[in-house]
């Protein structure tokens, strides 16, 4: 996908309702109900410019709202931030929310710390008291959202910088939700028959993510190897040694052996506009092709806002693809949990193969190391290098993507990543401290049913996630 488009802000459709009874009463110093409004709407539009925001104006009509939804439609926003300015006659309202195609909306319901009138003796106080009855409206356009049959909707109420705060953190859920359904994955080369609990069903993948599944050979992958130059190889190489340290027992040319693996799958990615690229490194097919398996993070994937994940785990790669996407395009990592050392409330975990060692903040975490683990396999460049990244410390969220009966389960925690040296030959990997104790948070996702894999990246992204599942109807489950 375009990266203009992963970069772009959410875009959003801004539904204001007012009311045609009090549109025109005006009192002799204050102006008229509708001036009010037209201010009030002004400043609701400006305090909204971290969004892509479409607007028709005040709907008091039906023909207003049938304006409002040719307009977000042809406009494909993200979401409709939906809100009653006062009590308002509800056939307008109604009607958007039955004829509205299935985009998400949030109802927001503003609180002002203090109102502008004293009593309603007044006439300019009364006009005033009737627009500051939103309140009103929105208990009465509550009932609709529950009686007319659509998702989708979520309430929120506080005061507008509160509303625009839940607003800001639906819009990036809402806006991961349309760049999944323009997103594509591409599998090499075949499912991972020795993880089966890690399979998705690709129709259910695209009729309730979005993205489309396409299937990389290995015979592709051959091809794209041996038609690398050695410019391009050269240029590449280069790049991983002027900005890592590679240990001294790397044979040089089983390191260029490996770059050329790497680099073929940036190639591939590329040239398919793969924005999740899962790739199985344990199927012995791409072992033959390649010689080794690869283990460098081309630069590609986070210029393009794309990843790149190992074992042919779909979820898990679309876990790590949905928390760069809510993030803003952090840098995601790939990790299964090893083991729990209990003296410390602690576990291990990591992952073999390619993951994101890029972050240019963390590069001395990055070693060029042999992996060990296919050292004495019969493969051209056994024992070939990858970037062994001691993962970057600080809190970070991790989050795993896991499918069971046609529905989907988006579980998250958080833990804290602990600095430190390079402890596990052949894995990037850290030492984790969870917010909640290690016992009773894997005693947890034991009970919830999940597999091993998860994505991870810093900063606390929960609100998002959970926003998120709300809008996918996904099953959310976060262990605090």
């Amino acid at each position: 996908m375009d990266i203009k488009l992963k970069q772009r802000k959410p875009k959003a459709g801004l539904l204001l309702i007012g009311s045609p009874r009090f549109r025109n009463l005006s009192g002799p110093k204050r102006g008229s109900y509708g001036e009010k409004k037209e201010k009030v709407a002004a400043q609701i539009v400006d305090s909204l410019s971290f969004l892509d925001l479409t607007y028709t104006g005040i709907v008091y009509e039906r023909e207003d709202a049938q304006k409002a939804i040719n307009l977000f439609f042809a406009e494909k926003v993200d979401f409709i931030i939906a809100e009653f300015l006062s009590w308002s006659e509800d056939f307008a309202w109604i009607r958007f929310l039955r004829d509205c195609p299935d985009i998400p909306i949030i109802f927001c319901n503003v609180a002002k710390e203090k109102m502008d009138f004293e009593n309603t003796l007044d006439e300019d106080d009364f006009i005033e008291y009737l627009c500051s009855g939103t309140l009103v409206g929105s208990l009465e356009a509550s009932g609709s959202i529950a009686r007319v049959p659509r998702r989708n909707v979520k309430t929120v109420m506080g005061t507008r910088n509160q509303v625009n705060e839940q607003i800001r953190i639906f819009s990036r859920a809402a806006y991961a939700r349309a760049i999944l359904r323009q997103s594509t994955v591409g599998l090499m080369a075949n499912m991972n028959e020795a993880m089966w609990s890690t399979y998705i069903d690709n129709y259910d993948l695209f009729t309730k993510i979005g993205p489309e599944m396409h299937y990389i050979p290995s015979s592709d992958y051959k091809e794209a190897i041996d038609e690398l130059t050695d410019a391009q190889v050269k240029e590449y190489a280069d790049s991983l040694t002027s900005r890592f340290r590679m240990m001294e027992d790397v044979d040089y040319e089983k390191f260029i052996g490996c770059v050329k693996a790497s680099l073929a799958i940036k190639t591939l990615a590329e040239e398919r506009d793969i924005d999740v690229y899962i790739y199985n490194d344990i199927d012995p097919s791409t072992f033959k092709v390649a010689g080794c398996r690869a283990g460098f993070y081309h630069d590609w994937f986070n210029e393009n806002c794309s990843v790149l994940v190992p074992e042919a785990d779909t979820g898990a790669g679309l876990a790590t693809y949905i928390l760069k996407l809510l993030s803003g395009g952090l840098h995601v990592n790939f990790i299964e949990p090893f083991h729990i050392e209990d003296e410390f409330g602690t576990f291990a975990g990591g992952h073999a193969g390619p993951n994101d060692h890029t972050d240019p903040r963390w590069k001395d975490n990055v070693l060029i190391a042999r992996d060990v683990r296919f050292a004495k396999t019969k493969y051209k460049y056994a024992g070939a290098p990858f970037g062994w990244y001691r993962i970057s410390p600080g809190f970070k969220t991790v989050a795993g993507l896991f499918e069971q009966d046609g529905k989907y389960k988006l579980v998250c925690f958080r833990a804290e990543s602990l600095p430190g040296e390079h402890i596990l030959a052949t894995y990037s990997h850290s030492i984790f401290r969870p917010e909640v104790p290690v016992k009773s948070l894997f005693h947890q996702l034991l009970e919830i049913g999940v597999t091993q894999h998860y994505a991870i990246t810093d900063g606390d992204w929960t609100r998002e996630l959970e926003a998120f599942a709300g809008i996918m109807g996904f099953e959310y489950y976060y262990i605090k």
